[in-house]
């Protein structure tokens, strides 16, 4: 059996949701110190390209809130009748004025009656109540008012009944009366747990036309008029109590009886027993020159309620909050089908992050990347740093898996430019497929000719030496840090597998790190930058791969002021200490035994640093980079680059920015 629903918006061929430019944005606060979970909730916030984020659908509902408020007043009713009455009391006083057959005495009574009107409507509205019309206009005008006021009574407890309603016969009247009186009676039942779905079947079969949201059982139709009538009942709160005491004063005037308030003050009554969980106190302020009805005005505390169950859904900021509890189909009706259609895709991004791979559970319990996400993060940063490398815009990479050596299996379209060897068979099958749909094509086009791709033979091995002292996070040097991380250890386990990576972060003291825990890393208060120890852990590194090219970098904003003890305890003292400083160049010399090609990474502008790393770099025969921070990524890998050139030396920083790139596949 097909089933149908209401079609919900959005692009019904649209692709599915793409993760990529959110997983870089979480990338990002996570490593900016952000756990996973908060960086998620901050991507989902924001929004992206395509979409509008939780905040500016939040903001939206607040506005439309806030303009409510500042539009309306409470006082719609109460003008309609007063309206009603000035009406009626001057068409009376025109036709006491014309009716020359009138008892003289009769017709100063009258106009003395009418003359001594109380200022209150409803003070107004009782004292004409046994009042006998000699004018049929100011007759009709006053039956208005009873009518008026219980069709509005009615609309708020009922959405519709006072258009429903208006021009009923009395007929009509006591069908709604009594439809009130089985309402409360099959309420009444539930609260003493006797009735049946057959009570709310018969009771829907004879009265179901009052109910257009068509409930299919009592509980739903407990909660339709609980919400309304709660909304009538934070209306009443809203008023002033002069306000409140004229309303209820005129509403006893509804229909002419107080019969139907009876009903509904039972209705009430009942409702709040069986739902005492909705908000039957809470009070809004109006303060608009619009007034509204009593209809209207508890529809327009309906749109609040629901206003602010939006507000608290899309802030996400309860435990356990996921963005499935957004109602959509009250957001549709408070901003329109395009905001729920964005919140729709929010809803299907956060799943697919979660269903993805790209986050995890720890043993622990919390939410962490995945070494999946970690590799598609890393391939984003690879992207960005082979842009900044690219130089000049117009000018073509150099898409070369390896400057020489042996194949790896892979084959790219060939550019004009390209010494690498024709790939064979891929570029006859191309020819093949393409005179399928072009009989009397060349046999081979330029566009079918593909190019084998080479690795490189000599292996690295490379030692990642970063400063993790406080420093580094204070001058904003975070973040590129991590990503400059990210990005060489996505390309050397992408384009050079051969080559061993050692990540060593240096504070007070230094320790190996895996990626996942380098990007995790938050910002600790320590003194101390230990080169020492870093560099002791970098010779360790080349000392395992004898047969590889060592490769050192070091990114770093501060002198050493540490080192470590040789009964390993860390020594600290600033300015620096002549033994730091003595037992890191020892150790720079000893990668230089190694073979290690070093360059330096310097941050910054401090002058004494700026003279202690050239000292450096000068002593090993090594290079000195200055970048900017979001250079760094970029000046670390060109510098790798060079490091496995031809000639087997580091790259300069110019020639990587000067036109020079490379292909991230």
């Amino acid at each position: 059996m097909s089933r149908y629903r209401r079609y919900d918006g959005g692009d019904p061929l649209a692709p599915p949701v793409d993760i990529a430019e959110a997983l870089d944005a979480i990338g990002e606060e996570v490593m900016a110190g952000y756990s996973p979970e908060r960086a998620m909730a901050e991507a989902l916030r924001r929004g992206d390209s395509e979409r509008r984020g939780l905040d500016d659908l939040a903001r939206r509902i607040a506005e439309k809130r806030r303009e409510l408020l500042q539009r309306h007043n409470l006082d719609g009713t109460m003008n309609e009748v007063k309206e009603l009455l000035d009406q009626a009391v001057l068409a009376e006083r025109k036709q006491l004025a014309r009716d020359a057959m009138m008892d003289e005495d009769d017709r100063t009574f009258r106009e003395m009656r009418l003359g001594t009107l109380p200022d209150s409507p409803a003070a107004a509205v009782s004292e004409l109540s046994d009042y006998d019309w000699q004018s049929g206009e100011a007759r009709e005008a006053f039956e208005q008012i009873k009518d008026l006021l219980g069709r509005e009574v009615l609309d708020q407890r009922f959405a519709g009944m006072k258009q429903a309603l208006e021009g009923a016969t009395e007929e009509d009247r006591e069908a709604v009366g009594q439809m009130l009186s089985d309402l409360n009676e099959l309420l009444e039942k539930r609260a003493r747990g006797e009735d049946t779905q057959q009570d709310f079947e018969d009771f829907m079969a004879e009265h179901g036309q009052h109910f257009p949201e068509d409930p299919q059982d009592l509980d739903e139709l407990l909660d339709t008029l609980a919400q309304r009538s709660a909304a009538a009942q934070r209306m009443l709160n809203s008023m002033s109590p002069e306000q409140r005491e004229e309303l209820m004063q005129l509403s006893a005037q509804a229909f002419g009886s107080p019969a139907l308030m009876d009903q509904l003050n039972r209705l009430d009554a009942n409702l709040q027993g069986l739902r005492p969980g909705e908000d039957w106190s809470g009070s809004e302020r109006f303060g608009g020159g619009e007034g509204l009805g009593l209809g209207d005005g508890t529809g327009a505390l309906q749109d609040l309620g629901e206003l602010d169950q939006l507000f608290d859904q899309l802030s996400q900021s309860y435990q356990g909050a996921r963005l499935d509890d957004i109602d959509l189909d009250k957001l549709s009706r408070q901003l329109g089908d395009e905001a729920a259609v964005d919140a729709r895709k929010l809803q299907e991004l956060e799943q697919a992050l979660r269903d993805s791979g790209a986050m995890e559970r720890s043993f622990d319990g919390d939410l962490r990347l995945t070494p999946k996400a970690m590799r598609q993060l890393g391939k984003a940063l690879l992207r960005d740093v082979a842009e900044r490398m690219s130089g000049r815009q117009g000018q073509r990479d150099l898409r070369r898996a390896g400057g020489a050596g042996d194949l790896s299996g892979a084959s790219r379209p060939w550019e004009f430019g390209d010494t690498e060897p024709w790939d064979i068979p891929r570029t006859v099958l191309n020819g093949v497929r393409r005179r399928a749909g072009d009989p009397d094509g060349p046999r081979i086009a330029v566009d079918d000719i593909e190019v084998a791709e080479t690795e490189a033979r000599t292996q690295a091995a490379v030692a990642l030496c970063v400063d993790t002292s406080f420093s580094m996070a204070m001058d904003g040097r975070w973040v590129p840090m991590k990503r400059t991380a990210l990005a060489l250890q996505t390309l050397i386990g992408t384009r050079f597998r051969g080559d061993d990576l050692e990540l060593i972060s240096f504070g007070r003291h230094a320790q190996t790190m895996r990626i996942e825990e380098l990007t995790a890393l938050e910002p600790r208060w320590s003194k101390g930058t230990n080169l020492h120890h870093a560099l002791l852990l970098a010779n360790r590194h080349f000392r395992k791969h004898p047969n590889a090219q060592p490769v050192l970098l070091v990114v770093t904003d501060g002198e050493p002021t540490s080192h470590l003890e040789p009964d390993g305890e860390v020594y600290f003292e600033y300015p620096p200490h002549p033994l730091t400083l003595a037992l890191s160049v020892r150790e720079l010399d000893n990668a230089m035994r190694l073979g290690a090609q070093t360059t330096f990474f310097r941050l910054g502008e401090d002058p004494g640093l700026a003279r202690f790393i050239d000292s450096m770099a000068r002593r090993v025969d090594g290079s000195v980079v200055n970048p900017e921070a979001d250079d760094l990524g970029a000046a670390v890998v060109g510098s790798y680059l060079g490091s496995r050139g031809p000639s087997g030396r580091p790259g300069s920083y110019s020639d990587f920015f000067g036109g020079r790139g490379f292909w991230v596949g």
